[in-house]
């Protein structure tokens, strides 16, 4: 395995973080159609996408606290993190957008009411979602047998992406999503 260079990590995480916000705003894969233009706006898809950085730093925490170089199965951990830390964070902010419409005739909740309500209701299937994949993944990082060398970059990522994200994601998407979408002063 080749190793890279912090401030080449670094430019490599800002360049796909760039990819992904060219294409929800542009719309290249197919079916996509530009999120910012559908109606959703332009902060929805940036709270989304604020939980990345997050997975980022985590991974490379425990890639460097483990001592794994970053390699090729680093990066695969590392699209398979970014999936399930944006989904979690869409699960999240859904339900909030959900509880703020209007639905039978009854008017929706108000922003700080929707929130709170939303996240103590995803609170469990995100957890759940974490913990399964972080234990799945520990017998991959504690595995020493033929081939482990492959297996372990990857585990270590997802487990140090996802257990810094999930926590950040409880907390910081709630207050992106109040800070943006509050009732103004």
């Amino acid at each position: 395995l080749w190793k890279l260079s912090l401030p080449t990590v670094v430019a490599q995480l800002i360049n796909m973080l760039y990819n992904i916000v060219d294409r929800i705003y542009i719309g290249h894969m197919p079916g996509d159609g530009a999120l910012a233009l559908t109606g959703v706006g332009v902060c929805m898809p940036l709270i989304l996408l604020v939980s990345i950085p997050f997975a980022a730093t985590g991974a490379i925490l425990l890639l460097l606290i483990s001592g794994i170089p970053l390699g090729l199965p680093s990066l695969v951990g590392m699209l398979m993190l970014v999936g399930i830390v944006v989904t979690n964070a869409i699960v999240l902010v859904d339900l909030i957008n959900q509880y703020r419409r209007p639905h039978n005739g009854q008017p929706g909740m108000n922003v700080a009411d929707a929130i709170m309500r939303g996240a103590r209701q995803r609170l469990r299937p995100i957890l759940m979602t974490a913990l399964t994949t972080i234990l799945g993944m520990s017998t991959m990082a504690l595995a020493t047998g033929m081939g482990a060398e492959m297996m372990q970059p990857m585990a270590i990522v997802t487990i140090g992406g996802l257990s810094y994200a999930t926590l950040m994601t409880l907390f910081v998407v709630p207050v992106l999503y109040d800070i943006f979408n509050g009732e103004k002063m």
